[in-house]
């Protein structure tokens, strides 16, 4: 799996998101540095897409 590296626009990136999936809140999109697969379990579980699949649509946004 390619690993996720979050950078300075997360703000705009959580956003797209909560647009995208508008049963996300602000807890399940919160990233602190070095837990990066915490974040993907939140949405992983919201989502039901695989790790992968979310790390590809994050860089994609």
């Amino acid at each position: 799996m390619e690993k996720l590296q979050i950078k300075g626009k997360w703000n705009q990136v959580k956003g797209k998101l909560k647009q995208k999936y508008g049963d996300l809140t602000d807890d399940d999109l919160t990233y602190v540095e070095g837990k990066e697969d915490e974040l993907l379990g939140r949405l992983q579980e919201k989502t039901g897409k695989t790790k992968e699949q979310l790390v590809s649509e994050i860089k994609d946004l």
